[in-house]
């Protein structure tokens, strides 16, 4: 066992390891709880490329701007623990689903239709929110013209 170890405790601390084995253990903690509280609590129409989205079109403009870069910030967040869930203990693609939906980027309510809209995933998501008495989500692939 110390001939796997040595080499890689030349490059990472043994502090470090055990850090980043603490961070795994948490994140995939918080996601086991976190995910499944966001995802019961989106809107069935959330996906519905025929409604409209607006976040804080209402507020004062100083507001939705900090608005929009917290929000922002939390989604980069998100994806990059989704991608490193691929790899470590987790629900990674769930957990990208999320970074993506709280970004701001082009095309993303596409893409988050095309990821929600695979069978696997559409099935564990409307799975989970028929446990909370949550009507299942609708996709719509094309907004109104």
């Amino acid at each position: 066992m110390e001939d796997l170890t040595t080499p890689i405790q030349q490059w990472i601390s043994t502090e470090t390891l055990i850090a980043l084995s603490i961070a795994s253990i948490i994140g995939f903690i918080g996601s086991l709880i976190a995910i499944p509280w966001i995802l019961i609590r989106l809107p069935s129409d959330y996906f519905d490329l025929r409604v409209p989205r607006h976040w804080m079109r209402e507020h004062h403009p100083v507001l939705r701007v900090i608005g929009l870069i917290v929000k922002n910030i939390a989604g980069a967040v998100f994806l990059i623990a989704g991608i490193l869930m691929l790899f470590l203990p987790g629900q990674g693609i769930l957990t990208m689903l999320i970074g993506i939906s709280f970004m701001d980027i082009p095309y993303k309510r596409e893409f988050e239709v095309r990821i929600v809209g695979q069978p696997t995933v559409f099935n564990a998501i409307n799975a989970m929110r028929h446990k909370f008495n949550k009507p299942p989500l609708t996709l719509a692939l094309s907004p109104k013209k």
